[in-house]
C-alpha cells in the first residue's frame, strides 16, 4: 500500500556538497583560489606581497560574489553566462525559414550614403528565427518537428479557499488520481495577460439608451466610465490557467527511476532526429490521437471538480504562441490578424477597395 510522501517546496535547489555550498560554487571558488595560488607561486619571488594583494584581493572578491550572490534566485555567475550569451547572439531575428537575403544595393546605398547613425544600422544582419513550433494544424495541434506534437487547452479554475475542509479534501484527491494517472508528462502554465475593457464599456454605452428606466441608464453609463478611469489609471491584467500536452512522434523513451524521461534518452533522441528525417504522416496521426485520449481523460477526470477543459483552436493557438513571443505587446493576437507576408484586401470608408501590405503581430 502506497504512502504519501512529503514534497519539500525548494525542489529546484541545487543540492549542497560542503559548508553549505553547492558544487557549482565550490567549483568557482576553487579554480579562482587555484589559478590565484599558482600566480602568488610564480611571481611571489619577484612581486612584494601588498603589490600581488592589490590584483589579488579584486579578483578573489569578484569570484566570491559571483559564487555566492544571487538575484531573483538565480546566482549570479549564471546571469554573468546569460548575459554573455545574450551579447554574443545576434539581437535582430527575423522569420526566415528559406534564409537571409542580402538587402539590394539600391536600398543598401540609399542608407549608407546619409547620415552616420544611418551607416551604423546598415551594418546590422539579422539572423533567422528558429522557434519550436514549425505550424499549427486545423484542429490546435501544434508542430514541434522531430520533437512531436502539442496541445494546448483552457482550464477552469475552483476557489479554494472557500471550501470546507471535507471538500479540500476532495478536491485534492480527484487532482491527485488525475496526476497518477498521468504517463506522459504536462505542463501548467498559468499566465498574465493584458485585459482590454474597450468592448464592454462600448457595449454599455450602446445599451444604456435602451434600458427601461433613466436610473437604470445613468448608472450604465457611470459605470462605463469608471471602467474607462479604471483601463486609464492601472494596468489591467487578468490571468489564464493552461494545459500543455506534448507526444513525441516515435515510442515513449525510457523514464528514469523518478518517472520521467531520462536526460540520457532526451539527448539520443536528439541525435537521432537531426540524423535520420522526421517521422511520417502515420505516427504524427497516432501522436495526435494519443493527444486526443490525454485532453478527453483530463476532462473526465477533473470535470467533476468543476475544472472544465476546453482545447484551443488553430486560430487561439497561434495566438497562445504568439503572446509567447510578445508578451508586453499592447495589440492582442487574433487568428484574424495576417500574416508578414501576405497582402489583404480592405475596404475604406468610402467603400473603395484596395490592397495594402499587412501588419503582422508575432
Amino acid at each position: 500500500m502506497t504512502q504519501p510522501v512529503r514534497i519539500p517546496a525548494d525542489v529546484d535547489r541545487d543540492d549542497t556538497v560542503l559548508a553549505n555550498l553547492t558544487a557549482r560554487q565550490l567549483l568557482i571558488l576553487a579554480v579562482t583560489g587555484t589559478v590565484l595560488y599558482g600566480l602568488w607561486s610564480v611571481a611571489g619571488p619577484v612581486v612584494p606581497l601588498p603589490v600581488f594583494l592589490i590584483v589579488a584581493v579584486p579578483v578573489g572578491g569578484s569570484a566570491t560574489f559571483l559564487a555566492l550572490g544571487q538575484r531573483d534566485g538565480i546566482s549570479l555567475d549564471r546571469l554573468v553566462l546569460a548575459a554573455v550569451r545574450q551579447r554574443l547572439t545576434p539581437r535582430y531575428r527575423v522569420t526566415a525559414p528559406e534564409g537571409i537575403h542580402p538587402a539590394p544595393a539600391w536600398l543598401t546605398q540609399q542608407v549608407t550614403s546619409g547620415r552616420p547613425e544611418q551607416q551604423a544600422s546598415a551594418q546590422i544582419s539579422p539572423a533567422a528565427l528558429r522557434l519550436p513550433a514549425e505550424g499549427v494544424s486545423e484542429t490546435g495541434v501544434i508542430d514541434l518537428g522531430a520533437d512531436g506534437v502539442a496541445a494546448v487547452a483552457v482550464c477552469g479554475t475552483v476557489n479554494f479557499a472557500l471550501r470546507t475542509p471535507s471538500e479540500q479534501e476532495s478536491l485534492v484527491a480527484a487532482f491527485g488520481r488525475y496526476l497518477h494517472s498521468l504517463t506522459a508528462p504536462i505542463q501548467i502554465l498559468v499566465r498574465a495577460e493584458r485585459l482590454d475593457l474597450s468592448a464592454q464599456i462600448a457595449e454599455l454605452s450602446e445599451r444604456a439608451p435602451a434600458l427601461p428606466h433613466p436610473a437604470l441608464e445613468a448608472a450604465a453609463r457611470e459605470h462605463a466610465e469608471y471602467l474607462a478611469q479604471l483601463g486609464q489609471s492601472t494596468d489591467l491584467l487578468r490571468r489564464q490557467v493552461l494545459l500543455v500536452l506534448r507526444e513525441p512522434l516515435g515510442t515513449t523513451a525510457p523514464a528514469d527511476g523518478l518517472g520521467g524521461t531520462s536526460p540520457l534518452a532526451v539527448l539520443s533522441r536528439r541525435r537521432k532526429s537531426a540524423q535520420h528525417s522526421p517521422a511520417d504522416d502515420a505516427s504524427r496521426r497516432a501522436a495526435e490521437a494519443r493527444l486526443a485520449r490525454r485532453l478527453g481523460e483530463a476532462g473526465e477526470l477533473l470535470g467533476p471538480i468543476g475544472i472544465v477543459i476546453t482545447p484551443l483552436d488553430a486560430g487561439q493557438a497561434t495566438a497562445v504562441l504568439a503572446a509567447a513571443c510578445n508578451p508586453d505587446s499592447l495589440l492582442p493576437p487574433s487568428s484574424a490578424l495576417a500574416g508578414a507576408d501576405e497582402v489583404i484586401t480592405t475596404a475604406t470608408a468610402s467603400g473603395e477597395d484596395w490592397s495594402a501590405p499587412s501588419e503582422a503581430a508575432v
